[in-house]
């Protein structure tokens, strides 16, 4: 694995900002989503949409984002493509206006397939959207009915060929698999077919029972024949030289994408860099001058969310600031995700120390284990690491 080139510093007042806005409305929760997501026969587009210029507004007011352009916005949900052009085309206006948005800034969106068509995918993109993100999750008529999701396989292919007709040269799609009783050949299957429409960038994820959903329930009450370990493993194996050989790389663990087409936004997470998310339960976080971060969530309610920012105040629900030591865990943590894994260099000019003076414990085992490749340029996970990810990220947080 070669060193990330678009790793480049990111602290300092002048350093760019990414934007995250959350659509909280879905026309139907799926049992799995533990995202914050809300049905509403008739959501509330204007007040919502008044509710997040609002708080943009308040964000451009605060001194840690005084003259920070912003490089990325990415809009989430919920369902992004349930809502009004119009709405994502203000919010974008509004961004411009208040910190400015790069010329080539990467503004992307999350569509879902049973609820757009051709028409709406020309609005977005008149609107300033130049990257979509599909959530297809299966090619699979079967398993997308076991998912909820209000789609089938030939609408997903559909959505994809209205994106392209409307003039999106950035696509993305994501992928699910683990799922109860998915044989490995079936999985394949459904990526082969994503292959074959030549998007841009995958993202590839195991299913995950997230407490407190519907999904988590119905396992308590009847346990779901889930992949053990070794064939959750071969999953991803078999996933990563597929799209390999299809000339996809694989720049983060569940991500791939042709060559220039990775995710700034998301890599943005990944590299520990500041961000405004503005929405219902949206999050936030920048850096402090003592080498900490502090990190906010918004209220989760729309309804609530939107009576606190339309009052002028912002949104927040809790906040926290962590000190140099956490938040150097939270940056190997999250680094050690990307295929360039965490640059000593950066990691040193952001923290004052190399990653091994502070966690030189927790790590060396798993070098010695052959989990993990130190250099004095980079620490990354090794392909035997890749299955070890997590627990290696809990030695860290808790070292």
């Amino acid at each position: 694995m070669q060193a990330d080139p678009h790793a480049t510093p990111h602290t300092g007042p002048a350093s760019p900002l990414h934007l995250y806005v959350h659509i909280p409305f879905c026309i139907h929760k799926c049992a799995y989503c533990d995202f914050n997501s809300h049905v509403r026969e008739i959501p509330p587009w204007d007040d919502y949409g008044r509710a997040l210029l609002a708080e943009l507004a308040h964000w451009s007011r605060q001194a840690q984002f005084s003259g920070r352009r912003i490089a990325t916005v990415f809009s989430g949900g919920g369902t992004p493509s349930h809502d009004p052009a119009e709405l994502i085309s203000e919010v974008l206006q509004q961004a411009d206006k208040l910190f400015g948005l790069f010329k080539d800034a990467e503004i992307s969106m999350e569509a879902n397939p049973g609820t757009i068509e051709a028409g709406r995918f020309a609005a977005f993109r008149a609107a300033g959207i130049n990257r979509l993100s599909i959530g297809v999750q299966s090619f699979n008529d079967v398993e997308l009915q076991w998912l909820e999701r209000i789609h089938n396989a030939q609408q997903a292919e559909q959505a994809f060929a209205s994106a392209r007709s409307a003039g999106f040269d950035n696509v993305s799609l994501d992928l699910m698999y683990g799922l109860p009783g998915q044989s490995l050949s079936g999985w394949l299957k459904s990526l082969d077919t994503a292959i074959a429409l030549a998007p841009e960038h995958l993202s590839c994820y195991q299913l995950t029972v997230e407490a407190h959903t519907e999904l988590a329930l119905r396992h308590q009450q009847s346990p779901l024949c889930l992949p053990e370990d070794e064939l959750a493993l071969e999953f991803l194996r078999s996933t990563r030289g597929r799209l390999l050989e299809a000339g996809y790389e694989a720049y983060e663990v569940s991500n791939f994408a042709r060559s220039g087409r990775y995710c700034r936004h998301n890599d943005a997470y990944w590299l520990y860099h500041d961000y405004i998310g503005i929405g219902a339960g949206a999050a936030g976080k920048w850096d402090v001058p003592d080498g900490g971060i502090t990190r906010y969530s918004n209220l989760r309610s729309p309804e609530a969310y939107m009576r606190s920012s339309l009052g002028g105040a912002g949104a927040i629900n809790s906040a926290e600031t962590l000190p140099r030591e956490k938040a150097a865990a939270e940056a190997v943590w999250l680094g050690l995700r990307r295929s360039g894994g965490v640059s000593q260099e950066l990691f040193r000019l952001r923290f004052g120390v190399s990653v091994n003076e502070l966690f030189a414990a927790a790590l060396r085992p798993w070098e010695a284990s052959g989990h993990l490749h130190i250099t004095p340029e980079q620490v990354q996970l090794t392909e035997q690491g890749l299955g070890m990810a997590d627990s290696i990220a809990v030695s860290v947080l808790t070292d």
